[in-house]
């Protein structure tokens, strides 16, 4: 690609890292690109791990803060080049998350003379699997990289503050039969009979709302999915309900397993995955000041992001981004030009930073 000036208008840089196709697995191009720009700048200490790119400051300053987004979008559908259509930037990662990395690479530009330390985190393979994802990569190769007083990840979220996120959990309820010809019902016991009482549990199950820092995560416990029967002159002897539950970050991942085990007491439960949740950290001083730069309520985060990766080392996060991201992944997907330069001018000012 052409190189990449992050010193250029908001919406050009946009624009050009939209422009460069990084696909999941595919984002070297784009990180190499990155990186050399990022190089430029003497104040910047710049490392790579495959194809992720660290760039620190190393100001002497006491606090640090983290600005993270990954490189990598979902699979291209037609939506490649930008184009700009009135007050929209349109094209594949334009709001998830291209507009939020072109904030942090601004940034990063003009990082000189911030008022906080700063590490700016580009990673790669955030949209597939967990087990390549970037961020974790650089985890588990150089966790002092990581190592910070608060953490901004740069996901879409309508340029407002979402808090932390929530845990989830999904887990598979079996009832247990005994297997007969349909013809004689009465020898055999029906699974899938038996599972109505674990669906009677999920409906009559009062979900948790939780306070926490001033936010009001509510709970979720729902059936996703349900497998049972042989075949149509056969009583089963199985019944499987997959069931979801998104957890509060006041409780652990084992904490949260040990709910559910009460809930279906009396049924085998056999665990999935079990994303851990993310404390918000809003009584942190930089999260104070920062969600005052913004000046809006911070909202909880219903679902799961990599800020929950943060809060395991113990760096609370934050979801800030420009985008709406119920438009991700869409065909037309989009950033709003105002969301551009509302976050480049919030970060900006949070950072001291001169905004020309």
């Amino acid at each position: 690609m052409s190189h990449l000036d992050l010193t250029a208008d908001i919406v050009e840089l946009t624009a050009s890292l939209v422009d460069v196709s990084s696909v999941s697995h595919h984002e070297a191009v784009l990180a190499d690109s990155v990186e050399r720009a990022l190089r430029e700048f003497e104040h910047l200490d710049v490392a790579r791990i495959g194809n992720n790119v660290i760039a620190r400051t190393q100001l002497g300053l006491a606090e640090r803060v983290v600005i993270a987004g990954h490189l990598d979008t979902v699979p291209e559908a037609g939506n490649l080049p930008s184009r700009l259509v009135d007050d929209r930037l349109y094209g594949l990662g334009a709001c998830d998350m291209k507009g939020g990395v072109a904030v942090a690479l601004s940034l990063a530009a003009r990082s000189a003379h911030a008022t906080r330390e700063v590490t700016f985190v580009f990673y790669a393979t955030e949209e597939v699997e967990d087990q390549y994802n970037g961020l974790a990569e650089v985890l588990d190769e150089r966790p002092d990289l990581l190592k910070a007083d608060f953490a901004i990840l740069m996901e879409p979220s309508d340029a407002g503050v979402e808090a932390g996120c929530q845990g989830s959990l999904r887990v598979i309820v079996r009832s247990k039969g005994v297997r007969a010809h349909s013809a004689r019902s009465w020898v055999g016991e029906n699974a899938i009979h038996y599972a109505s009482e674990i669906l009677q549990r999920l409906i009559d199950y009062t979900p948790r709302t939780v306070d926490i820092d001033g936010l009001d995560y509510r709970e979720g416990l729902s059936a996703v999915r349900i497998e049972g029967g042989v075949a149509g002159n056969v009583i089963p002897d199985e019944c499987a309900v997959t069931v979801n539950y998104r957890y509060a970050p006041d409780r652990s991942p084992d904490e949260a397993v040990i709910h559910l085990r009460e809930v279906f007491a009396g049924f085998d439960l056999e665990v999935g995955d079990n994303a851990p949740p993310a404390l918000p950290g809003l009584d942190r001083p930089a999260a104070k000041a920062f969600v005052a730069a913004v000046g809006v309520t911070p909202r909880p985060k219903f679902g799961w992001t990599d800020v929950a990766r943060f809060s395991a080392i113990g760096v609370p996060a934050v979801n800030f981004g420009p985008g709406d991201p119920l438009v991700a992944h869409t065909v037309d997907e989009y950033v709003p030009i105002a969301h551009l330069r509302s976050t480049l001018a919030v970060m900006s000012a949070w950072l001291g930073l001169d905004q020309s």
